[in-house]
């Protein structure tokens, strides 16, 4: 397939700042055959006259109102009207390079179904990045490289939600966007996931990420910390975990705790441990904390790791690999 249609799905609320820098960005693009289905999820300010304006100079924009509320539905309507054979997903506050649609199209044709094609991306704001979300772009620009981004997907969404491009039949085996389960990218990368989809290496920047106070991951409850450890647990449980194993939870902090206690609530039973001897030997919801060494006596175990300090991190590995454990298959980092 040459010059395949590509569906470019956007859900915009509020955004008039920034809409018509993102608009021109898709217009500016080298690859030229697609469509744009951007829906409007109830914006009172003046984002759907923006985007009308653009709408009526290009028949590749259409313009539609949500027929639900918030990001899913807003996503299920776009692409319930797109008629790409690809399909990506864009934010109405970023940016694309020129070269964005007509690089990950070009790598879905040359590598066919079965793939999706991630770019790297890059962080800007006008008050300048914070550490973390420097970390974060070079984390996943350094998987993006090798295309190994499932590889890191327990630690963090190690797909950029608006930075991939698939095949719509792909899109769909994988369940589009039906779960009503937010954050609704991190789910997506993991039935990505589930679905045995692999990453292509990619070495270009594609994407510019605009960071800014009022953006829906920093505003929005459906992004806070315990919704991403929800679904971390979710799919570690429905894909991962092998029953004839001992499970154990290592770290006593607020994300140990968490996942013990969702582990409580299944009835799943567990060890829990850690190296803090302030907490070791302690009754935490009716667990006992133990010390890590007692690893050493179970031959047979999958750990979830909610260490999140990165020195530390490195020493439980070695330790781990002491054990002959291995990454994403005898213990997964939650954090």
């Amino acid at each position: 397939m040459q010059n395949p249609l590509v569906s470019i799905l956007i859900p915009f609320k509020d955004t008039e700042a920034y809409l018509p820098e993102c608009m021109e960005s898709i217009l500016r693009q080298e690859y030229q055959n697609w469509e744009l289905l951007i829906v409007d999820d109830a914006s009172v300010d003046d984002s759907y006259h923006i985007v009308q304006a653009f709408a009526l100079k290009d028949s590749r924009i259409k313009l539609l109102k949500n027929q639900g509320s918030g990001i899913i539905p807003a996503l299920r309507t776009a692409f319930d009207h797109c008629q790409g054979d690809l399909i990506t997903r864009m934010d109405s506050d970023d940016i694309m390079t020129p070269d964005k649609i007509g690089t990950m199209a070009n790598l879905l044709v040359e590598h066919g179904q079965g793939y999706v094609a991630i770019g790297q991306v890059k962080y800007f704001s006008h008050r300048g990045i914070s550490n973390g979300y420097e970390r974060y772009e070079t984390w996943l620009n350094e998987l993006t490289v090798k295309g190994d981004n499932f590889n890191g997907l327990y630690k963090e969404c190690a797909i950029p939600s608006p930075c991939w491009m698939v095949y719509k039949t792909d899109l769909e085996r994988c369940g589009a966007f039906e779960p009503d389960r937010y954050p609704e990218d991190y789910d997506l990368a993991f039935r990505f996931y589930e679905n045995g989809l692999q990453g292509i290496p990619c070495d270009k920047v594609l994407h510019l990420w605009r960071d800014y106070d009022t953006r829906t991951s920093r505003t929005s409850e459906h992004y806070a910390a315990n919704y991403f450890l929800d679904i971390k647990l979710h799919y570690f449980l429905k894909l991962e975990h092998d029953p004839q194993k001992q499970l154990v939870v290592w770290g006593a902090g607020n994300k140990g705790k968490t996942i013990a206690k969702s582990l409580l609530d299944r009835k799943i039973d567990f060890r829990w441990v850690c190296d803090n001897p302030k907490k070791i030997d302690k009754d935490i919801y009716g667990k006992r904390m133990e010390h890590f060494h007692i690893l050493n006596q179970i031959n047979n175990f999958q750990g979830i790791i909610t260490v999140a300090n990165e020195n530390e991190q490195e020493t439980i590995k070695s330790f781990l690999t002491g054990l002959d454990k291995k990454p994403m298959m005898d213990y997964f980092f939650f954090c």
